[in-house]
């Protein structure tokens, strides 16, 4: 990274389109922000989501592996904004590691926490926290790749 001056705050809702190629019903960034290089961010799970459904729908969960996804799509929206430009899209390489505390239901805030370990436009390996109400729900540590096309 160059000392260009990059946006740090909270990201409006079209930067966060801009920087992530996900769209509905796969993109799980509602909230983004990036304060002296630290990335955090959010996602509400909505009642009506359509996973809730067939995913204990006696007792209702966000699948770990969505949860894991969130964490990487506001992790790849941070570098972004952080100023590294893939070379391609990034794709979720490798989870080197999940461990899930508790359950997060339909309507929870998810909160994301993340530390970047490695961050260039080839390769992020990133790790962090998502908690709901202030506790630990998931503590994951993953790599993602640049590939495809930047469109």
């Amino acid at each position: 990274m160059s000392d260009q001056k990059f946006p740090s705050g909270p990201a409006s809702p079209d930067e966060i389109l801009g920087y992530l190629p996900h769209r509905d019903p796969f993109m799980f960034v509602d909230e983004l922000s990036v304060e002296e290089g630290k990335v955090s961010g959010a996602r509400t799970f909505p009642e009506d989501s359509w996973f809730f459904k067939g995913h204990f729908p006696h007792f209702a969960v966000v699948p770990g592996v969505l949860l894991v996804e969130t964490m990487a799509q506001i992790g790849g929206c941070g570098v972004k904004r952080l100023g590294i430009e893939p070379n391609g899209t990034f794709f979720l390489a490798k989870i080197k590691q999940a461990r899930f505390r508790r359950p997060v239901r339909p309507g929870e805030r998810f909160h994301v926490e993340i530390d970047n370990i490695k961050a260039t436009p080839n390769i992020i390996h990133q790790r962090g926290v998502g908690y709901v109400d202030g506790e630990a729900a998931v503590e994951a540590e993953w790599l993602s790749i640049a590939g495809g096309t930047t469109e």
